[in-house]
């Protein structure tokens, strides 16, 4: 990683990558979206400065934390710089998935966060609650909106039966995720079958958002995985039951909950020699508990 960083810096010292790009495909499928990248690119250069500074900081390698620091943030200030309107957040391309990216990456000024989490919510009600994103974007969409307090909007995605969706290729039928959000639809048939998987990983990244926020099943990231379990769900949408199994490196971890829009009850499962805590910070008088191993 250290080589693969200091290659990209070598051929791209205004810290904005456009040159050494590769095959470069960008936010690759995405639906009615042209989303730029060049800054797809240099979101992603700053953040793999961000997480090798992390893991520096882990590794108490106090010289590679304090270069990779720097780094980031002479990275993230090129980027405001080259892309973001500083007034009102709107950035290049005006996709969702920049918004996504921008966030998700911590590429943006805490003042601008807000601005863009509102301008990624216009975009999709200008879409008619549907999503743009493609294999790049989609990972991070669902669980950007939760982080910045727009879960109803991630419900609504992920709950949405049309074309494109999730839940349109379930209305046809489909038991697996697909390569395209069009592999097949009621107007124009089959994809290109040189290109046309129907078993596909990408457009299924949103798993982690089903898990992290419906489920609420996390780890501390303060501790080695799933040592210390944070168990926060986010219910939301026309949902009203829930039960999800994470098999973790310490056990399985099991949450399940029922509500009726105004209460809810919530049951969970902790490995032994674990601990969790319990964050229903969504209730109108939110609860904290911390628990330990076994059935509660």
């Amino acid at each position: 990683m250290k080589r693969w960083i200091d290659y990209i810096g070598a051929q791209n010292p205004s810290y904005i990558w456009t040159k050494r790009v590769n095959r470069n495909y960008g936010d690759w499928l995405q639906v009615g979206a042209d989303t730029p990248k060049d800054i797809m690119n240099t979101g992603y250069y700053g953040y793999d400065a961000l997480l090798m500074s992390k893991i520096a900081k882990v590794l108490n390698r106090t010289e590679d934390h304090k270069k990779y620091s720097e780094l980031y943030a002479n990275i993230s200030n090129a980027f405001v710089k080259a892309f973001v309107n500083t007034t009102d957040g709107k950035i290049k391309g005006d996709t969702q998935t920049v918004y996504v990216l921008a966030i998700a990456f911590e590429m943006l000024p805490q003042n601008l966060i807000p601005l863009a989490a509102n301008h990624l919510v216009d975009n999709i009600k200008a879409h008619d609650w549907h999503l743009t994103t493609g294999f790049v974007g989609v990972g991070h969409l669902c669980p950007t909106l939760s982080r910045m307090g727009h879960s109803d909007v991630a419900y609504r995605l992920v709950l949405q039966d049309t074309y494109p969706s999730w839940g349109y290729s379930i209305r046809y039928n489909a038991t697996t995720i697909w390569e395209r959000w069009d592999g097949w639809t009621k107007d124009k048939g089959f994809q290109d079958p040189n290109m046309n998987s129907f078993n596909h990983y990408s457009l299924g990244s949103v798993g982690r958002w089903l898990y992290q926020s419906v489920a609420g099943i996390d780890t501390n990231d303060d501790e080695v995985g799933f040592k210390s379990i944070v168990i926060a769900p986010k219910p939301g949408g026309n949902l009203y039951n829930m039960t999800a199994r994470y098999a973790s490196i310490r056990g399985l971890i099991e949450t399940s909950w029922q509500t009726n829009g105004a209460n809810i009850t919530l049951t969970v499962d902790i490995p032994v020699n674990t601990k969790a805590s319990i964050d229903l910070s969504f209730l109108k008088e939110p609860v904290h508990a911390n628990v330990g191993s076994g059935s509660k």
